[in-house]
């Protein structure tokens, strides 16, 4: 069972969002990670309220993936974690059976809005094992690296991120250009 953090926001009342980049090569310095400024991107234009961003890249390592999930939602506070890569089939793709040692519930619909807007894109998306769960206050999402995929998914389920959020106790998230569906309020 996960501890809580303490509200989501930094010192300064900013949604503390937590960005992390799941990939051996970008890790080693073979590649510049693209898809860890593509979720950044997305999300500083999605929310009009304040946001403080925390950054990681981390091979793929189920147990360093697990650590450093649990880092951001316990220790670091964030309300909401964005994971980029490792949600393929193969065996180095780890990312959504770390995050599922961490949550303490899943939340199937995100993975499967997800895999529904991939499918009418590419055939191949069925092969892919987007996932989304809650660890004490924080909402963590499994995203695929590519930076087109990331937009997609991120569309397909933005609209939930604020209530989501509102029922873990966060701070309250605004859309940019939409108001947020807030079915609890």
């Amino acid at each position: 069972m996960s501890t809580g953090p303490a509200s989501g926001a930094s010192s300064d009342g900013a949604a503390r969002f937590g960005v992390v980049v799941v990939s051996d090569r970008a890790s080693r310095g073979e590649y510049e990670d693209r898809g860890g400024p593509a979720v950044q991107s997305y999300l500083e234009q999605a929310f009009s309220s304040a946001l403080d961003f925390e950054y990681r890249l981390v091979s793929d390592d189920r147990a360093a993936v697990a650590d450093t999930l649990r880092e951001l939602a316990d220790e670091r506070g964030c309300c909401l974690v964005v994971t980029t890569g490792g949600t393929g089939p193969s065996k180095r793709d780890v990312t959504v059976d770390a995050t599922l040692d961490v949550v303490d519930k899943v939340l199937p619909g995100f993975g499967e809005a997800m895999r529904a807007v991939s499918r009418t894109k590419v055939p191949t998306a069925v092969l892919s094992r987007q996932a989304a769960g809650i660890r004490g206050g924080a909402l963590i999402i499994n995203l695929p690296g590519s930076p087109k995929a990331i937009d997609e998914c991120l569309d397909a389920v933005i609209l939930a991120v604020p209530d989501c959020v509102d029922l873990l106790g966060g701070p309250r998230l605004e859309l940019s250009d939409r108001e947020a569906y807030r079915p609890h309020d």
